[in-house]
């Protein structure tokens, strides 16, 4: 029996022979498991052609590499494409305080 579903994940879709996928994994990969927003939602990877039955889509996948924020292992926004490493993380960062409680370092309040 699996384990239970992380409450937030980042799900990397891709394929072999993408070449943005390979460019994400030499800009981002590295970094992004240090960071707060690889932290609060780990990154998850799947084949393009091997989806997984217990990730709910909003809609097919057509392009990699396409990024899903998941939720409790349904999408609850995605990003299609890798933009490059100057565009992604704001993107990232966008996508996850619109639709989570993610809060970036520094914004939470005094509480």
């Amino acid at each position: 029996m699996a384990g239970p579903a992380l409450a937030v994940e980042l799900v990397m879709v891709e394929q072999v022979g993408c070449a943005w996928c390979a460019r994400w994994n030499e800009e981002i990969a590295p970094a992004y498991p240090k960071t707060d927003e690889g932290r609060f939602a780990p990154l998850r990877r799947v084949d393009l052609r091997k989806m997984p039955e217990d990730l709910e889509v909003s809609r097919r996948v057509t392009f990699t590499p396409t990024f899903l924020l998941v939720e409790a292992g349904r999408e609850i926004t995605r990003m299609e494409g890798y933009p490059g490493e100057d565009f992604f993380w704001p993107i990232l960062n966008q996508m996850l305080t619109d639709h989570t409680d993610f809060a970036p370092a520094g914004t939470e309040g005094n509480g």
